[in-house]
């Protein structure tokens, strides 16, 4: 089933924040994020066993204990077991994202693809969520980011494990869609351009920003919409650097990128507008978008989200950024031909 007629809203909640994602989060705080975006409609959660190596699993499945199961929709990730034993987690190998997770759960990770770990991931996830069923599976960083030079032999070796198994259990009704996770274009393109199996999505995070978005527009996004597919586009304020964080793709923002941002930023507050509304719904604007799904940590962040999305951009204000080349002239701009 394509992942957009999955989703319930447009607007979902990216739970990696849960895992301790760059700070050490209070467990109250963590719980009452969840109850806030609950509390404001948003009914799509998705989440992933490496965020803080599992942490962000069995806070979000404690906090969504007694919520309606009908209500809501689930996405996790595969390709990464927990293990109980525990290691040095400043030795972790996790390529772009580095220590960003080095407050999580101190347990092992290991890397794997194949068709058993996939389904022990999922079984896994299960339990660490307290559901009985997950609507939504992605394969997870099977890209450049974590793997350089050798992400095609693991892109294969995922063809060959988890692209079949959860075709498989997309088919027998287990789950309703599969698709990747990724940073990055590039393995999105090569799964769809597959014969077989065939996925119902992805999750891009990063790649479809006010900050960088010209590869996704170009290459992959209109290949998305000839499948009648969608893309859940994760990571809509890169790493918080839109919105005047010091980080960009998990690192730093070079010089580039915060002048970037301080050029829109001046043309948002000529016309009064927030940040996070630009990042949000410039990233709905493009039909082949099915969800965005930005982090949060405190209560307070999932309002501004929520307000973001409801609030009203001047068209002006995106025909100013167009003149200004500051985004790509191909791209859907909401109101805007």
């Amino acid at each position: 089933m394509p992942i957009k007629d999955i989703l319930p809203s447009k607007l979902g909640f990216g739970a990696a924040p849960l895992g301790n994602m760059f700070r050490n989060i209070p467990e109250a705080e963590a719980l009452a994020t969840v109850e806030a975006a609950w509390n404001d409609g948003i009914r799509y959660f998705d989440t992933a066993p490496l965020y803080g190596a599992g942490l962000a699993e069995i806070r979000l499945g404690e906090a969504l204990r007694g919520k309606p199961r009908d209500e809501l929709v689930i996405s996790t990730k595969v390709g990464r077991i927990i293990l109980d034993e525990v290691e040095d987690v400043s030795a972790r190998d996790l390529g772009e994202k580095g220590d960003v997770f080095k407050y999580g759960r101190p347990n092992k990770i290991v890397n794997d693809y194949s068709s058993d770990a996939t389904l022990r991931s999922i079984e896994d996830s299960l339990t660490r969520l307290q559901t009985d069923h997950i609507e939504i599976v992605w394969i997870h960083d099977v890209a450049q980011d974590f793997y350089g030079d050798d992400w095609v032999s693991i892109f294969e070796s995922a063809r060959k494990g988890a692209f079949r198994a959860l075709d498989r259990l997309r088919d027998e009704g287990v789950i309703k869609g599969w698709g990747l996770g990724v940073n990055r274009v590039e393995p999105i393109e090569v799964l769809l351009e597959l014969q077989e199996p065939r996925p119902d999505g992805s999750l891009l995070a990063g790649r479809y920003t006010l900050l960088d978005h010209d590869a996704a527009l170009q290459r992959l996004m209109p290949m998305v919409s000839e499948r009648g597919l969608g893309i859940v586009v994760g990571g809509p304020y890169s790493s918080g650097a839109l919105v005047g964080g010091p980080n960009f793709e998990y690192a730093p923002a070079t010089p580039q990128i915060l002048s970037k941002v301080e050029r829109i930023k001046a043309i948002a507050d000529r016309y009064r507008v927030s940040m996070k509304a630009a990042g949000l719904q410039f990233a709905l604007a493009n039909p082949a978008v099915a969800a965005v799904i930005p982090g949060a940590s405190k209560p307070s962040r999932v309002a501004e989200d929520g307000a973001a999305l409801r609030e009203i951009i001047p068209t002006d204000f995106w025909r100013e950024l167009r003149e200004a080349k500051l985004v790509n002239p191909a791209a859907p701009l909401p109101g805007v031909r």
